[in-house]
């Protein structure tokens, strides 16, 4: 099973569960210097400051309250990644995922500046993931996907298309404190940004 794994699906995995393993050691120390946190108000001596590396480094920090935060995402990883890699090669696999990561971490500070006076901070990979979700479902639309809850299988695109509205639905009328719903959405938004430019490059050639 684990022989099926592409090298940079493999990377992610294991930095994602190494990072996991030093923030029980750190305690919050790396949450403090690496999560997302917004951007504070000038001279607000409790708000973490923001930092240009956090757009990239908060996707390896997962929540230390539940390990089902940093589970479902590697899970998620491990089933779709490899495909997505193998259709887009290493390296264009690598600045997909980064480029869903980023733009879905700009999403999030967007919302919380405009929605959400409370400083917290955003953590965990869901933006990479949500943009390899879209990839898949794009790519392999009339592939089976089964659910775990509710075990009911159904194609690639619908999976991705119902789980798209559900997040925009929990973000509208939910709440995002604690679950970044819009920072998914961004991920989803920013790949399908790429793929269509992608596309648009091989057709201009």
């Amino acid at each position: 099973m684990f022989r099926n794994l592409t090298p940079v699906v493999r990377a992610l995995l294991i930095s994602n569960f190494i990072v996991y393993g030093l923030q029980w050691l750190t305690d919050v120390q790396l949450e403090d210097a690496f999560a997302l946190w917004p951007l504070g108000p000038v001279g607000c001596a409790e708000c973490h400051p923001f930092e240009p590396w956090q757009l990239v480094t908060y996707a390896f920090l997962h929540s230390q309250a539940s390990i089902m935060h940093l589970a479902g995402n590697m899970f998620a990883l491990f089933i779709f990644g490899p495909d997505v890699e193998r259709v887009l090669g290493g390296r264009r696999f690598a600045i997909y995922y980064f480029a869903c990561v980023i733009g879905a971490a700009l999403t999030q500070l967007w919302v919380a500046h405009a929605i959400y006076p409370e400083p917290y901070p955003t953590l965990g990979a869901s933006g990479g993931i949500f943009g390899l979700l879209l990839f898949y479902g794009m790519t392999f639309p009339h592939r089976r996907v089964l659910l775990i809850f509710p075990p009911i299988p159904m194609p690639a695109w619908l999976f991705v298309t119902l789980y798209g509205i559900l997040e925009l639905a929990l973000g509208v009328f939910g709440t995002a404190q604690g679950v970044a719903h819009f920072a998914h959405l961004g991920g989803m938004a920013t790949g399908y940004a790429l793929i269509l430019y992608w596309r648009r490059r091989r057709v201009a050639r």
